[in-house]
């Protein structure tokens, strides 16, 4: 029985000051994130999708609110879809700005391999991956899609791969209100295919 997982993240973010916003409450999608969301909804309407999950945080909501609602779905909250841990947030991390020329911080960047500075890489994969099969089971036979965040997804992806989990954030496959489409017979995964509705994004800039 063919079971297809979507992993979206979230469209564009209203983050004027440019800082590493992680877990806070109250950022919202940007009027771009909004009409993201609205491609993706438009992208996937042709879709069996029986059930739409996101993180709880405001920006996941609200990119998860055109698909739920084109497809007459409620939204489901699922904390493993939650943006990664990270003691720098609400500052910015820019190369060369604000948090990271300050000594204080340099203890938290000794290990990237973990990394650190936040959640470990493994503690990521593992609850996403019990979001992904939590929402494979509710969608059984059909389609789930899942709102979540840029670093949890490429790390359930390259989990998923076999890769090492740590990596150069400039490397990532994961633009804006992309779609990382897991695709299992039963439990198990037969393909990973990453596609871009709402175009390509870079990967480095802060606060996307």
């Amino acid at each position: 029985m063919t079971t297809v997982v979507h992993m979206l993240r979230h469209g564009e973010v209203h983050n004027p000051e440019k800082i590493l916003y992680g877990r806070l409450p109250n950022f919202r999608l940007s009027e771009r994130g909004q009409r993201q969301a609205l491609t993706v909804a438009e992208a996937v309407a042709g879709h069996d999708l029986a059930y739409v999950v996101a993180s709880p945080l405001q920006r996941a909501q609200e990119t998860a609110a055109p698909i739920a609602g084109a497809h007459r779905l409620d939204i489901a909250t699922d904390g493993g879809l939650i943006e990664a841990a990270n003691v720098f947030e609400g500052q910015r991390v820019a190369v060369g700005d604000g948090a990271l020329r300050q000594p204080k911080a340099w203890p938290h960047l000794v290990n990237p391999f973990k990394p650190s500075w936040g959640e470990p890489y493994v503690e990521i994969a593992h609850r996403m991956l019990g979001a992904v099969h939590r929402a494979r089971v509710k969608a059984e036979g059909r389609e789930a899609l899942c709102v979540s965040h840029q670093l949890p997804i490429w790390t359930l992806r390259r989990f998923l791969e076999a890769k090492r989990l740590w990596h150069d954030p400039r490397q990532r496959q994961c633009s804006l209100a992309s779609l990382t489409s897991l695709v299992f017979d039963g439990e198990e995964l037969l393909e990973i295919v990453y596609s871009e509705p709402a175009g390509t994004t870079d990967p480095k800039v802060t606060g996307a």
